[in-house]
């Protein structure tokens, strides 16, 4: 397994191949916002992730602010223990907030007004250029970038051109899959884990994960990061956020101890 002491949620305390765990609570916020005023808190089930086995937290600050606000990156990063990582579009706001709040890392996402949720991942090859400014900017303000991609060999080795220390795999089509499409759309996802390792960039993985296919994804051990957000949250309606968090925490940790290379 390729060590890199860039990750974006250190933890020198944990053993080399645990898998950390980053939860998303974007989706605690877009139950405020549905009716306004300031319950439920998204930076308390940040406090209930960290204290419930979570490595670091994710928030996607987008450009309509339909869910995460301003107010909330700030106090995540003034209130949280763990570390921060900042989802958001390549665009000169976005740019802006990010290095003026330094949350622990960046991940690069694309955005549409229009989709309900993140329908892929960054087409890197394709902008290469308009992403590059980007790229040196946050590396130049001492931040972590990943880039959020679909599993491809071509957008992994635009990645690593391109300077950014980390990808996150899109999985969302394994995690869609039926059983005829599974095998492939997994076999997918290795081949680019594995290109990423043979090109030094560290691997994450995120996007419609849940009890029932998660563990295929934690046994991949060059994943070393997983983010679940919309899954966790809902399943916290019914069982508490700290126990489905802990649920996926022993789903997870099970999984690796299985896992293959």
């Amino acid at each position: 397994m390729h060590e890199n002491h860039n990750s974006t949620f250190k933890n020198t305390s944990i053993e080399r191949d645990k898998l950390r765990l980053g939860v998303n609570i974007d989706h605690v916020a877009t139950l405020r916002n549905a009716r306004g005023g300031s319950h439920p808190d998204p930076i308390k089930a940040a406090q209930i992730a960290q204290e419930s086995g979570a490595d670091g937290i994710t928030a996607h600050l987008r450009e309509d602010r339909r869910h995460i606000s301003d107010k909330d990156i700030f106090r995540l990063k003034n209130e949280i223990t763990v570390p921060l990582n900042l989802e958001m579009a390549p665009t000169e706001e976005m740019l802006r907030i990010a290095v003026n709040h330094q949350p622990h890392a960046v991940c690069l996402v694309p955005e549409k007004r229009q989709e309900l949720t993140t329908e892929g991942g960054l087409n890197v090859l394709s902008n290469f250029s308009d992403l590059t400014p980007y790229v040196n900017r946050l590396k130049k303000s001492k931040l972590l970038v990943s880039m959020f991609i679909d599993p491809e060999l071509e957008q992994v080795r635009a990645c690593a051109d391109l300077g950014s220390s980390i990808v996150e795999f899109h999985v969302g089509a394994f995690c869609d899959a039926n059983s005829r499409n599974r095998d492939k759309e997994f076999n997918r996802i290795l081949r680019a884990v594995r290109e990423a390792e043979k090109l030094g960039l560290e691997c994450h993985a995120g996007h419609g994960l849940t009890f029932e296919n998660v563990g295929e994804i934690a046994k991949i051990k060059n994943i070393v990061e997983l983010n679940i957000g919309h899954f966790l949250i809902g399943e916290g309606l019914f069982s508490g956020l700290n126990n489905s968090i802990k649920e996926m925490r022993k789903i997870i940790d099970i999984a690796r101890e299985k896992g293959f290379d």
